[in-house]
């Protein structure tokens, strides 16, 4: 378990969301309160959905109700600009990866700077790529191509593309899914390191309990599309509660 330096800053604070898929109803007035340089894990089961709550806070996707404050500004009231400024400041670390085969480690990163509103000259760019890659110890691959890469690399150079706009938060989407238990601790052991460096805020998405365990200042268990539970992880596991039990187990 890592130590929690938070303040009394609040980044990302969720009310009441609602979001249902005809009679499905998958979010029911959930909550969360995400700090400065604090880091949650969302733990839920398959079909829970985590998926729709990232892609409600991102925008892809639009609560039936409820409110979604990032730094302070309700998202669902910004209009197109004022989202992708807020945008800006998120870092997402997709599941899939989402790297462009067809580019070079070098223009995968270098692609979210070329469509910034912020120009930035060349050398910039370079300094940034070559900053963003050194984070996650694969400055090495930056003229390489991702299918010339391990899945556990690939990983990493999703992680430098959305380090490279220093995101104050990052929403990881199941970032060890796929991945051996090995690659999987090392992944793990870097969004540690990331938040100790930046002072960034995390939502993390997952099932994997050692990243629970070693990536969570507090835990979230989604059920029923609730926020059924919260703590720490070293209080969750101790729960008398046959619902949360099933989770650590």
């Amino acid at each position: 378990m890592i130590e929690n330096d938070q303040n009394n800053t609040i980044v990302l604070k969720i009310r009441n969301l609602n979001k249902a898929f005809g009679d499905n109803k998958v979010l029911s007035d959930f909550n969360l309160e995400l700090y400065k340089n604090q880091n949650i894990v969302v733990l839920g089961k398959s079909g829970s959905g985590k998926s729709v709550l990232i892609k409600c806070i991102i925008g892809l996707l639009k609560p039936d109700s409820g409110s979604i404050e990032i730094f302070n500004k309700n998202s669902l009231d910004l209009n197109t600009d004022e989202l992708d400024k807020i945008r800006a400041k998120i870092g997402f670390l997709f599941q899939s990866n989402a790297l462009y085969d067809s580019m070079t480690v070098r223009d995968n990163l270098e692609f979210p700077l070329r469509r910034h509103w912020i120009s930035y000259s060349q050398d910039e760019i370079q300094k940034m790529v070559v900053q963003a890659l050194t984070d996650v110890q694969l400055a090495h691959t930056i003229d390489m191509m991702p299918v010339e890469l391990s899945g556990g690399m690939r990983k990493r150079i999703a992680l430098a593309r959305t380090l490279i706009l220093k995101p104050e938060i990052i929403l990881y989407d199941e970032p060890t899914t796929g991945l051996d238990p090995i690659t999987g601790k090392e992944i793990i052991n870097l969004m540690v390191e990331i938040k100790n460096k930046y002072n960034t805020s995390s939502l993390i998405i997952s099932h994997d309990i050692k990243c629970v365990k070693y990536a969570s200042d507090n835990v979230i268990i989604l059920l029923e599309g609730k926020c059924y539970a919260s703590g720490k992880y070293e209080d969750l596991i101790l729960s008398k509660d046959e619902k949360v039990k099933q989770f650590f187990e």
